[in-house]
């Protein structure tokens, strides 16, 4: 067992609290932490429809950073709950430039991991001249071949039993687009069936994110607050291929080759496995591509958090 020096930085406090309006009926609850003044960060967190929690705050130094971490649209405690009308990829690009401005940052750097790698890709190409740096994890780059690893032939051959499961509460003549099927009954009028669709689809997720199994982290999971977002809105996304053309956060990599970049990604990570960072590395070298040999997908797992944080320190020039 590999050991791991680095942890995350002491539970914190925000020292800001609020809610923005974006428009179109949306309003997201966001945090400040850190040193006012200092190096600024944002955060942007996985699902889509994941929200944050509290030991996302804590993955770099508050002496030396500024973070702003917020509840994408429909998720976490942003305003109207679990709502996929008007949430897009394009707009949350958008919202996370209406929250740079709100703070009166220049320029920030971008944080994501899972799906929050794939908005910090987006919006670090939409704006490559508002970004000083990005730091992802666990690579998603919402190509077809991506999603059908996870919902057609892939995860499933790994997670058996649990495939079984996710597949078990849809019959087995709409199994072929198994996204579609739950999708349908996560929108339902019905909300039992709402419920027992979105606990599914949430265990699944949960299920593929770590390379040992997290009772802790299935039972969050669980959870309707949190399944209920993140399968409504996860499956939309999915459905409507992440709003992105295939391919097109690798086609346009040459708009961040600038930007320093560090990639944080698990070797055994059965979620996003590691070939999306590896394709990522090739067309952005300039990136530093950092394997982690005895980790999954979860930003929970010790070599994950000892990479991250590692990323942060350097980037703030604290080497160590």
């Amino acid at each position: 067992m590999i050991e791991y020096e680095r942890t995350l930085y002491p539970e914190i406090e925000p020292y800001e609290t609020g809610m923005l309006d974006v428009g179109e009926g949306h309003s997201l609850y966001y945090e400040r932490v850190g040193t006012p003044g200092a190096k600024p960060a944002v955060f942007m967190h996985g699902g889509p429809g994941g929200g944050m929690s509290p030991a996302h705050r804590r993955q770099w130094d508050p002496e030396l950073y500024d973070v702003l971490l917020f509840d994408q649209r429909g998720c976490g405690k942003s305003l109207p709950f679990a709502e996929i009308e008007n949430n897009d990829t394009w707009r949350i690009v958008e919202d996370v430039e209406k929250l740079r401005e709100m703070c009166g940052h220049e320029k920030w750097q971008a944080f994501g991991g899972s799906w929050g790698a794939t908005l910090a890709l987006a919006y670090s190409q939409a704006h490559p001249d508002r970004v000083t740096e990005i730091v992802l994890r666990g690579v998603f780059l919402g190509r077809q071949t991506e999603k059908d690893w996870l919902y057609k032939y892939g995860a499933s051959e790994i997670m058996a039993e649990q495939w079984d499961d996710f597949t078990g509460l849809i019959p087995v003549g709409e199994r072929g687009d198994l996204v579609k099927a739950y999708y349908e009954r996560l929108t339902s009028d019905n909300e039992q069936i709402r419920l027992a669709a979105a606990r599914e689809w949430s265990l699944w997720e949960g299920n593929v994110a770590t390379l040992l199994p997290d009772e802790e982290l299935l039972d969050t999971f669980a959870d309707p607050s949190k399944a209920v977002p993140f399968a409504r809105i996860c499956a939309k996304f999915f459905l409507q291929d992440f709003f992105l053309e295939e391919a097109q956060l690798l086609k346009n990599a040459d708009r961040i080759k600038h930007i320093p970049g560090i990639i944080v990604q698990g070797r055994h990570d059965i979620c996003t496995p590691p070939v999306s960072a590896w394709e990522l590395k090739k067309v952005w070298p300039e990136a530093e591509l950092w394997i982690v040999q005895d980790a999954g997908h979860a930003a929970s797992e010790p070599g994950i958090i000892d990479g991250l944080v590692r990323a942060t320190d350097k980037l703030a020039g604290k080497e160590g």
